[in-house]
Order: structure tokens, then sequence, then C-alpha cells
């Protein structure tokens, strides 16, 4: 997906003007329409300037990068007013100053909120933009929704490096030890599990046509929030590709997901992409499809599954 119309949310902080200058980048690099949008904070009353404000950054973007802007004329402040917002553009990107006290740790980030309201890809921004993205990180758990989210990140920033990672759950090798299983086959298990996971990610990279140069990938072992944010920093990644489920509210409260701590821990720029996204326009982006999209191929074969972790199986087997 190639976006053709970008929403900015700011609130006239640092972040926001961060944000205002991400989206700036993102429309020259794909001749993208920008709506700006204040957005205020909860309980804060909005300053009697805002008008004019967007108006002067809608003016210096529009004669920097030559690409349409807009600024908006009303005041937004509720879940549903974003995502009425949101419901006519393709990307939306993220300017907000962090929320502070209990609300930060008790309750799901706006974005995810967002999400939850519009199935539109959100970019929540934390770093100055300087540049176009020069290294992303795709977080991927071999579903078609990361074939998707891969297929986006090349499409989205087409000169940028991309890193796919992966990180191998260790839940089985507590319920092997738990067994008494021995130490030796649990390490053959976690063996075949890299060597599973491997297999699939040589599948999925060889699917695209892409530059060795450009594409690679790495796993990591345990728990998948903390994995990615290692690896963000051992690549010095500029951004986070994340997917995220569709949950209700109550459900990212008490089963607090991937998407949800990447979001609250990263100190870099974080893409949440909603498995069964949708362009504003279905219709266009179909017609989109065969040129935005990159070539994705099949590969012949399925990489071979690890054994069932079966104490009883493994202990007869040691």
């Amino acid at each position: 997906m190639t976006p053709r119309s970008i929403l900015v949310f700011t609130d006239f902080s640092e972040l926001g003007g961060h944000a205002l200058a991400r989206a700036a980048l993102l429309g020259a690099e794909h001749r993208a329409a920008l709506q700006l949008v204040y957005l205020s904070q909860s309980g804060e009353v909005p300053p009697p300037d805002v008008a004019v404000r967007l108006s002067h950054h809608a003016l210096q973007i529009r004669q920097r990068h030559q690409i349409p802007v807009h600024a908006g004329t009303r005041v937004d402040c509720t879940v549903a007013d974003i995502a009425r917002a949101a419901a006519g553009h393709d990307l939306v990107v993220w300017g907000m100053a962090p929320q502070r006290g209990l609300r930060t740790w008790f309750g799901a980030h706006p974005a995810i909120q967002l999400l939850r309201a519009c199935r539109r890809p959100v970019i929540v921004v934390r770093s100055a933009a300087a540049q176009p993205y020069q290294s992303l990180m795709v977080a991927v758990d071999f579903s078609q929704a990361s074939h998707r989210l891969v297929e986006l990140g090349l499409a989205l920033h087409p000169r940028a490096r991309v890193e796919l990672f992966h990180a191998v759950s260790t839940a089985n090798e507590g319920k092997l030890r738990y067994a008494e299983v021995s130490e030796r086959a649990i390490q053959i298990y976690r063996e075949q599990c890299r060597r599973h996971a491997q297999d699939r990610m040589f599948t999925l990279t060889d699917s695209y046509d892409a530059r060795r140069n450009r594409l690679s990938f790495s796993l990591g072992r345990g728990d998948p929030a903390r994995q990615v944010l290692v690896a963000q920093q051992g690549a010095g990644a500029d951004l986070i590709m994340v997917g995220k489920h569709p949950a209700s509210r109550w459900a990212d409260w008490l089963f607090e997901s991937v998407a949800q701590r990447i979001l609250r821990e990263a100190r870099t720029d974080v893409l949440v992409v909603p498995h069964g996204f949708q362009s504003a326009s279905r219709g266009a982006a179909l017609k989109r499809l065969a040129t935005d999209l990159p070539v994705r191929r099949v590969k012949a074969g399925q990489p071979r599954l690890p054994s069932h972790p079966n104490p009883a199986a493994l202990q007869g087997g040691t």
C-alpha cells in the first residue's frame, strides 16, 4: 500500500512537531496529501489560535515539499472524533505528548484505541525526523498478516533496509521442565524450534523480489516484545513495525498485547498495523496493488515442524 492521503495528529508539543516533520517527509516521498488536525489532551483546554497555527504549519510544508496540505478547522478530543477523521485517510501519523499518571499504565495507548475504532496503520512518532527512515525492524509471527506487514514496509519505505525479526517461544520449555524431562531433551527441542523458525524465515525472505543487502532477518528467544526492543537497539533501526490482533478494550487491559508493550516501552518510532487493515478507498487500493506491492513468490515445500513437546515421548527417547 502506497499512502495517497496521510492524517497527522499534533498537540503542538515537541513530539507533535516531530510528527509534522515525519508526515511531510512521507508525503513528499509518496506525493501524498496531508491533513493536519489538532488533538487536545484529555481535560486540557486547546489554545485559542489553533486554526492559525495549523494553517501556518500547512503553508510551510506546502511550500517546502510541494505537496497538498490542508489544515483542520475543528478540535478533536474523543476516540469517535479521531476515528471519524482517520476513516478518509490511508495512514495516520501520531504526534502527542505522552500521557501522565496511572492512565499510562492501566489504559491502552490512544493509538491502540484508534486501531479498534478505525483499521488504519498508525505511526507513533518518538524521534526527530531529519531524513526518511533508513532501517526498519519488522516483527513477524509467520501468519498471513505478517506477509502483509512485510509488504507494507517494503512499499511504504522503498529505500530503507528491512530486517525481519521473530522471537522463538520458550513457553513449552517450562512445561517440559515441569514434567521433569531431561535437560538434553529440552536442548534438542529448543534447537529444533530454532531451525524451524530459521527455515520459515528463509522461506519468507526468499518470497520477495528485494535486494539481498536490503532484506535480512534475525531470531531471538523468549518474550516477543522485549526481544523486539533489544533487537531494535542492537540494529539501530529507525522504525519498529508490529501487527495488532483485533481485541476488545477489556482484552487489551487484561492481556497486554505485544504491540501495546512495544508502544509503551520503545524509544523510537513505532508503526502499528491492524490485522486486516484497509485503505481509505479499497477500489483505488486494489488497482494499486499490482504496482505498489513487491512481488512475493511461493517457495516449494514447507519447513519441517519440530517434534511435538510431548514429555512422555521425549523421556522415552532419552
